[in-house]
């Protein structure tokens, strides 16, 4: 069975998820997270990825510069951390889940919705009270404006303020608050799928621009209809 094409649009932000083989750890101690974050910054200068935000268990929101960068710096990124990782541990095999889930993003509606939901992972997982205590998140850098090159604010960050601490004030009085359960299940439900997060115009824009129908793969056999 052929694999289902991902989709990726220049200009459009997009949610990706990558999950350790059998939900098994990919991080071992601190230089294992150093060392991803420097081959994702890396990556992401190279071929023309824009990082808004991230948390390293392993959550992404990235905007290609064209359509085929974020497989360009996902290929990369995770040979040369598979790599490291077994050299170091002296492990062989894989290290992620099959392929990594990817989900188109409506701005308007669901941009900063995702910001907070990856940033908020280590939250709502009981690790911490508030991210800004998880260390390997960019909460950080959006919501205290801690400097690192990596992060590129996304429009609609820039447009919480006039000014960097503004943003930073409004960015972090939004994240106070858990997002929705119905917003968490969308975000979930998206990446899953790796379909699109947005409104019914929002899925119509992308199928226009991938000139192709986009839709929830049928899981199970047909139903059978019946006969008069």
């Amino acid at each position: 069975m052929p694999r289902k094409p991902r989709m990726y649009l220049p200009g459009v932000p997009c949610h990706i998820v990558q999950r350790g083989n059998n939900r098994e750890a990919t991080f071992f101690s601190k230089n294992d997270y150093l060392f991803y974050l420097a081959c994702l910054k890396d990556g992401s200068k190279r071929y023309g990825v824009a990082v808004h935000a991230y948390a390293l268990m392993t959550n992404l929101l990235l905007t290609p510069k064209r359509a085929e960068n974020i497989s360009r710096l996902m290929q990369s990124l995770g040979r040369r951390y598979v790599q490291y990782i077994n050299k170091t541990y002296q492990r062989t095999g894989t290290l992620w889940e099959s392929r990594h889930k990817a989900s188109l993003v409506q701005e308007e509606e669901y941009l900063l919705k995702c910001y907070r939901y990856i940033e908020l992972n280590p939250v709502r997982a009981g690790m911490v009270e508030h991210p800004g205590d998880y260390p390997w998140t960019s909460f950080q850098v959006n919501g205290f404006g801690r400097n690192d090159s990596l992060i590129q604010a996304h429009q609609l960050y820039t447009a919480l303020g006039l000014s960097a601490e503004d943003r930073q004030n409004a960015y972090r009085d939004l994240s106070r608050y858990q997002l929705d359960r119905a917003d968490i299940h969308a975000i979930r439900n998206a990446s899953s799928f790796s379909m699109p997060l947005g409104n019914g115009r929002f899925r119509g824009q992308i199928e226009q621009a991938m000139n192709r129908k986009i839709g929830y793969a049928s899981r199970g056999r047909p139903v059978a209809t019946k006969t008069k």
